[in-house]
């Protein structure tokens, strides 16, 4: 039997204080909090019950990781010690073998849909990104483990340029792109996200 592809999803506890922290500068901490706990459980629900792939928790605390906010159904790996990209690293080193993607827990637009394409986009490439247009990514993936070594060295998060520098660490490799989509990181994003959604 042919295994399954594997979906990991970078979670936070929804705690106050503790996430959406730049967004909640300009919305407030619990305004920011609610937004991230209701769009991490929707994209749970979206992507959960597929039965394309395994869907994984990347938990960032080590003392949530038997935390009932998450559904038990749900594998879970934890987050190591270490900027966005050793994070990344260590949590597909701590899969099973064979192709994985990375998504974080609040993109709005994230669906079945595109995720799957990310996995038929791997069939024929090393790596997929879903970029955001803020000139991050929301989306990255890799058909073999040995390909993630190198992808997230020196690259500066939280930037405009952390898409390119992740790309030029993969200058060799085959590469494929998914649909851009919108971070929810600024109260201008907040306030978008709200109008469409009204």
């Amino acid at each position: 039997m042919r295994r399954r592809p594997n979906l990991i999803v970078f979670v936070k506890a929804p705690r106050r204080g503790q996430v959406k922290t730049r967004l909640a500068r300009g919305i407030g901490f619990a305004e920011a909090t609610r937004f991230y706990r209701g769009e991490c459980f929707a994209l749970l629900r979206r992507l959960g019950r597929d039965r394309r792939w395994t869907l994984w928790l990347a938990i960032a605390e080590l003392r949530d990781m038997r935390s009932g906010f998450w559904p038990m159904r749900f594998a879970r790996v934890s987050q190591k010690r270490g900027d966005l990209g050793a994070r990344m690293r260590s949590a597909y080193e701590a899969l099973p073998r064979g192709p994985a993607v990375i998504v974080g827990s609040d993109i709005p637009d994230a669906n079945a849909d595109r995720i799957a394409s990310a996995f038929r986009a791997l069939a024929g490439h090393d790596a997929v990104f879903g970029p955001a247009s803020d000139g991050g990514y929301w989306l990255v993936g890799f058909r073999e483990r040995r390909h993630v070594r190198r992808a997230f060295s020196g690259v500066r998060w939280s930037s405009a340029v952390a898409l390119s520098d992740t790309l030029a660490n993969l200058a060799r490799m085959r590469v494929a792109m998914v649909d851009t989509l919108h971070d929810v990181d600024t109260p201008e994003d907040y306030g978008r996200w709200r109008r469409r959604t009204a």
